[in-house]
């Protein structure tokens, strides 16, 4: 309800540039130049106490002088002043402060307390910062250059979020040669206050904003800035580049995934669940942004290339095949095509090289035949000016046909001076154009990548309702006992317990403390058998020589045991040895060694891993990562980012494994993840999968402490779908209720119900006359992050399929305690006691999110509402701003 929290930072009415200077490029005279020069609007004051005048503007001794509000304030001093001039603003009212200067926890301890005295000041007054140390922040379309670049940006709808100033300098310089205008750009110095996902959050709701770029280095509040991501993706196209990342110290790996695990693979998984596409320069950036503002947002992998030179087709293929996209196999309904229209000498496959001399009938009868042909997603169309071709008149043939095709169709009118009035039509059609067959490759990948990254974000993965019920409760008091005996590691048997508990199937296993014991157990097991080493310091069995395998009768059982025991004595000394664990070998003819592991990154959080298993897996370095909570769409994505994949199916002489099975266990690893938050790293290596199903021949857990928390998923960056809320109910004429989270794939449900509301329920609900949700309403509303808002949805069977009758929501305010809600029921659905129900299972997920305060807007005449809210125990007062507005709130 009403203005962002953050507009006076972005679209402040007035200003005060506190240390605006006289002297020629310091950094007070340079800001200060760049507000007159920008050609700002609103209120500016310049405030230096020991100037009258600044350029030639009258200055304030301080901003107590100034007599008038001031929403935005720029300091430009010394670190030591800064406590109290923002304090001074903070008694003045000031919202927001840009902190330029630099020397505060970067410089070490003196900076540091002078930095959380800032922060004091500011919190004590509820003013926002950002900065310190930064370059400040534009928004060329109000003028407002708060920085202290030289010189402005164009306007344009690109936003810039950096936490480098010097990576901002550059690309400002960068722009206006390549025609790149900004909607905002924003340094974020070093983020103690105002951090990425809050601005984020603004941009996401700033109609000037249509993509928004991110140059990450470290991240502070994993689950806020992957929660904005999430919700700005949904919405707009999101680049980021990243280069290092948040120092999280070293970190002693006692597993192969530990080892495995780089914390680049973990934030690239990050980036692609929340739906970004990552760029690795400056130039891919723009060439994403410029790709993704165009027509095209979605497309699959398989490109075909029509060129009328054979070398750049080369050069792009070349590119397509490095970038892992697809060169689409022509179907033989388009080589016919192809075949009547081209002359004989065309190349007869993909690149399609239509020859140097062809003509604009000759371009759009290759380029419509390839865009029909279901085998194909886009196309590269390539021209060379040659002696008898006619750029411009291909190119509006090029155009005719983007308006008959949703595929991406992008073109590569190679060369300058013939064919610059190309490229200008072009643009104005907004098909992407480009100089380098590399360029025009590059944007079908972030398209493509763009629409892959959208379909994990749309993923909200539910409870695994139809499989047996894990024993969680088990589960944890395993884990439990091993924390109480000051241990980490669990054995082999605890291992292989816990995975049971999750419905994970495992290889028999029992301990031997001594031959005659070995002996004794094989005998009942049944030979063959497989021998280990059973302890808690060893990671790598084999290497320590505490492995035997296929041992066929008593007297191998016997001597295995001795020379296990004797080989880690010699070569692990100091290691634990609780006796030889002794299981069946697992004989698969048709196996796969595979291995599926969890970590924990230090930012953010569990990770769950993929990949080739057995003795070789480090040397092979062959698995994929992705982040907790999976889904079967999810883990199949996965699975598929490995190279061990195409050994699933059949394969030579081996039938294909049960992939259902495979998908099985990375669903429950999933679910160990999300429901044991003390687990910090696992192993099942090797899990060996056949025709039959999975079997975990070996595994090994390590857990750790971790603090009590209201918050049951606070271990995880992604919030699980909170199945626990889902209830079922029945009205007194037995027609059954499920009160549930709302999930993306509603969406369509959500629509209808919207629709089929009366226009006095619509108007109730929000306020205005809409007839339906527009497509951005309708994503923000059902592809929620159960972090900080919340949609419970009562749905009921009708004809066969579920039917929405209400919906109540409510979104945490900025302050963490306090949220706003909404609710509407049906019409045919009202007094049935569905809002009242619906209302109080809010209020109970509010309160389990730790919220004090639940408020909300009714309009005057909405009497049904105020009675259920009274009833609810709810005050109402009527709004100080509009005496047709009721304010109602709720202490929780």
């Amino acid at each position: 309800m009403g203005q962002h929290y953050l507009s006076t930072l972005f679209s402040p009415k007035s200003v005060a540039v506190i240390g605006a200077s006289e002297r020629p490029d310091s950094v007070g005279n340079v800001v200060f130049r760049n507000m007159l020069e920008g050609g700002y609007q609103g209120a500016l004051y310049a405030i230096n106490p020991t100037h009258p005048e600044v350029l030639g503007q009258r200055a304030y001794a301080s901003i107590e002088e100034i007599g008038e509000p001031v929403e935005l304030a720029v300091i430009a001093t010394k670190a030591e002043l800064v406590p109290d001039i923002i304090e001074a603003c903070g008694k003045h009212g000031v919202h927001a402060a840009i902190i330029l200067s630099a020397g505060f926890s970067e410089t070490g301890q003196h900076g540091a307390a002078l930095e959380q005295e800032v922060l004091a000041n500011a919190k004590r007054h509820g003013l926002r910062i950002i900065g310190p140390n930064c370059l400040g922040i534009m928004r060329p379309g109000i003028g407002l250059n708060a920085t202290f670049n030289k010189g402005g940006a164009k306007v344009g709808n690109l936003a810039l979020v950096s936490q480098s100033g010097a990576l901002c300098t550059a690309i400002l310089d960068w722009a206006p040669t390549n025609d790149v205008g900004f909607s905002s750009v924003v340094s974020m110095g070093t983020s103690v206050d105002v951090d990425f996902g809050e601005i984020l959050d603004y941009l996401t709701s700033d109609i000037k904003t249509q993509s928004i770029l991110l140059y990450v280095e470290g991240i502070h509040k994993a689950r806020g800035f992957i929660t904005a991501l999430r919700a700005a993706a949904r919405v707009k196209p999101v680049f980021a580049i990243k280069v290092g990342r948040h120092a999280a110290g070293s970190k002693a790996v006692m597993s192969h995934t530990g080892a495995l695990v780089g914390q680049d693979d973990v934030f690239d998984a990050a980036l692609r669940r929340a739906g970004v596409v990552r760029v690795m320069s400056i130039g891919q950036m723009f060439s994403a942004a410029k790709a993704l503002t165009s027509r095209y947002r979605s497309c699959g992998k398989r490109l075909a290339i029509v060129t009328n030179g054979g070398g750049p087709g080369v050069m792009a293929t070349d590119h397509a095949v490095d970038l892992n996209l697809t060169m689409a196999t022509l179907s033989d309904a388009t080589l016919e095509t192809l075949n009547e229209h081209m002359p004989p000498t065309w190349s007869h496959g993909n690149p399609v090289d239509i020859i140097g001399d062809a003509t604009a009938e000759r371009y759009r009868q290759a380029v419509t035949a390839v865009l029909k042909d279901p085998g194909v997603d886009g196309v590269v169309v390539i021209l060379t000016p040659q002696a008898m071709t006619h750029p411009l008149e291909v190119a509006q043939a090029m155009v005719e046909i983007a308006d008959q095709f949703s595929k991406p169709l992008l073109t590569c009118w190679m060369g300058d001076m013939q064919i610059g009035d190309s490229r200008t039509l072009f643009s104005h059609s907004r098909i992407p154009t480009f100089r380098t067959p590399e360029s025009a490759v590059e944007s079908f990948y972030y398209i493509s990548t763009y629409s892959q990254n959208q379909r994990l974000l749309m993923q909200s993965p539910g409870p695994l309702s139809h499989y047996d019920e894990p024993d969680a409760e088990g589960a944890r008091m395993l884990i439990e006992t091993v924390l109480a005996e000051r241990r980490k590691v669990l054995s082999e048997m605890e291992s292989k317990s816990l995975l049971a508990a999750f419905r994970i199937p495992v290889a028999s296993t029992v301990v031997a403390r001594s031959p005659s014991e070995a002996l004794l157990l094989a005998q009942q097991l049944g030979f063959p058998i497989a021998m280990k080493i059973n302890s808690p310091d060893i990671t790598h069995k084999s290497d320590a020589g505490g492995v035997r395998l296929n041992l066929m009768n008593a007297q191998a059982v016997r001597a295995a045991y001795n020379e296990i025991i004797a080989n880690v004595k010699r070569h692990r000394p100091g290691a634990t040895i609780d006796g030889v664990s002794i299981q069946p070998m697992v004989i698969k003819p048709n196996g796969r060694e595979l291995m599926v592991g969890v970590t924990t990154d230090p930012v953010f959080g569990p990770v769950i891993s993929f990949g080739a298993g057995g003795t070789t897996v480090e040397v092979l370095g062959d698995r994929a990562v992705a982040m907790p909570p999976l889904n079967r769409f999810l883990v199949k994505n996965l699975i598929g980012g490995t190279k061990i994949s195409k050994l699933l199916g059949a394969f030579r002489h081996m039938p294909p494994i049960d992939m259902e099975a495979l998908e099985s266990v990375l669903l429950r690893v999933s679910e160990m993840v999300c429901e044991l938050p003390w687990l910090r790293e696992m192993d099942i290596n090797p899990l060996i999968i056949d025709e039959h199903g999975a079997l975990a021949a070996d595994a090994r857990v390590m857990v750790d402490f971790r603090p009590l928390s209201t918050d049951r998923y606070s271990h995880m960056a992604i919030y699980p779908y909170p199945a626990y809320l889902v209830q079922e109910w029945q009205l007194p004429d037995g027609t059954d209720i499920t009160i549930r989270p709302i999930r993306p794939e509603d969406a369509e449900m959500e629509q209808d119900f919207v629709r089929d509301l009366s226009d006095e329920a619509k108007y109730f609900r929000f306020m205005d006359t809409i007839h339906e949700l527009s497509q951005v309403q309708l994503v923000r509303f059902t592809q929620i992050d159960y972090d900080r808002e919340m949609a419970l949805i009562a749905v009921t069977e009708k004809e066969g399929r579920e039917i929405e009758i209400g919906v109540c929501r409510y979104a945490t305010n900025p302050d963490g305690e306090s949220c706003e809600f909404a609710l509407v029921v049906g019409d045919e659905w009202n007094h049935k006691g569905i809002g009242h129900k619906l209302m109080a299972a809010l209020m109970e997920a509010a309160r389990h999110k730790g919220l004090k305060l639940m408020e909300g807007e009714v309009l005057a005449n909405n009497r049904n509402m105020l009675k259920l809210v009274t009833r609810l125990g709810f005050s109402v007062a009527t709004s100080e701003e509009d005496s047709a507005l009721k304010q109602v709130v709720k202490v929780l």
